[in-house]
């Protein structure tokens, strides 16, 4: 039975005030809040068995490394990889699609082509634009609709023998789109592309599948789903990770190491240079352990009910534009609007004096805002632990914004 209270009630956070007012906190799109078993996690990380991982042969190194492998077969399974080696863990989404431009940049040639779409966060434009600089390959972009959806009939004539790479978010962080990632994966591999998939915005709210989709990398980060900042993941096909090169060279990513040549590590640890973020890969295990507990689907069934009621809600203020498709099947739980002559700026200042996280601006995706001609919007992005009043209160925040700047 999902209970949305006894849910806010393992989340510390969300009962304190701010600014005097309850918190109400609707930016989630930028991070989410952490239960306290996942808190738990990482202070029983620190207090009992702090350790460096791997080759130690004392105990606190093999709590410390059995825990951090745990939570790595928790990501594969959860993601349905084949291998766990496949599971790489990086500092972040952004990290994850910088390794894979990386090793790219040794299999690329002049005038090969990748393609992202025109719905991508910067992480997944700036890293290929470098890529491109590098190695003389072109960047072609899938064109989007007035409603935030990409025309499908415009990526498959992009398509060809040049084709290489093909870059996509899962969901949009600034619309809340949810793009046919399975057509595109398809599609790219029909004419020998790979596919990456930001899935940043999706794994808070759905559950990819990465053997059914047949995506060739996916890449995602702890801190969107519940678990803390500074750790994601790389899922690659074991066939790609092996042809990329290392991404950084150091420790634990080697095999041998003389100065006439060095023989590197087999997979993962081929791309895990260092001492990574052990307690970061912990408490990530715990976070999906907590959100499968909850269960996706009650996940999913919540939030789509208070995207409608949200929606809803906010059609009732006279001037407001909401961005995105207008089929609510189509998007996430996520609202990105703006109100007529009102900076979204101005709005996200005067709401949170009332206790109420948003964010507003471009949400690193500047070139949307470009095709609406817009500075920004205001992006109340909602959880599986929001709820209805909480949507109330927030409406009434931003009509009394409007009535103080109008």
């Amino acid at each position: 039975m999902f209970d949305v209270q006894k849910i806010r009630a393992q989340f510390p956070i969300l009962s304190q005030t701010v600014n005097g007012k309850p918190l109400v906190y609707f930016d989630n799109g930028a991070t989410s809040q952490k239960p306290q078993v996942v808190i738990d996690s990482i202070v029983e990380y620190y207090s009992k068995y702090n350790a460096n991982i791997h080759r130690g042969v004392h105990t606190l190194s093999q709590l410390a490394t059995d825990a951090y492998e745990q939570a790595r077969f928790k990501i594969q399974k959860h993601f349905n990889a084949k291998q766990a080696y496949e599971i790489i863990f990086t500092s972040g989404t952004t990290e994850s699609i910088n390794l894979v431009a990386n090793g790219f940049a040794s299999l690329l040639q002049k005038g090969d082509e990748i393609i992202v779409s025109a719905l991508e966060h910067h992480s997944n434009i700036v890293p290929w634009q470098m890529l491109c600089e590098h190695t003389g390959a072109i960047l072609k972009v899938i064109p989007m609709n007035i409603h935030g959806e990409l025309i499908m009939e415009e990526y498959d004539k992009l398509l060809s023998n040049k084709t290489k790479l093909v870059c996509c978010n899962h969901i949009s962080n600034a619309l809340g789109v949810l793009n046919p990632i399975e057509e595109i994966i398809q599609k790219a591999h029909e004419v020998g592309a790979a596919v990456l998939i930001d899935g940043a915005q999706s794994c808070p709210h759905i559950k990819p599948d990465v053997q059914a989709l047949d995506v060739d990398f996916y890449v995602t980060s702890a801190h969107k789903m519940c678990g803390p900042t500074g750790v994601g993941m790389l899922y690659g096909k074991e066939e790609w990770l092996r042809k990329l090169p290392p991404y950084k060279g150091g420790g634990e990513m080697i095999a041998t190491v003389t100065f006439e040549k060095t023989t590197y590590a087999d997979l993962p640890h081929k791309f895990e240079a260092g001492t990574p973020n052990i307690c970061g890969g912990i408490a990530f295990g715990a976070a999906i352990d907590f959100m499968n507990e909850v269960g996706f689907d009650n996940i999913a069934k919540h939030e789509h009910e208070l995207l409608v009621y949200g929606t809803q809600r906010l059609q009732e203020i006279e001037g407001v534009t909401i961005y995105g498709p207008a089929d609510l099947n189509k998007k996430a739980s996520v609202i990105s609007f703006n109100i007529e002559n009102i900076h979204p700026y101005d709005i996200g200042t005067i709401i949170d004096k009332l206790g109420i996280a948003v964010r507003t601006g471009h949400h690193c995706a500047q070139p949307i805002m470009d095709f609406f001609k817009i500075p920004g919007t205001i992006r109340a992005s909602f959880a599986f632990y929001n709820t209805k009043e909480e949507i109330d209160i927030f409406v009434e925040a931003v009509k009394k914004a409007k009535m103080m700047l109008s």
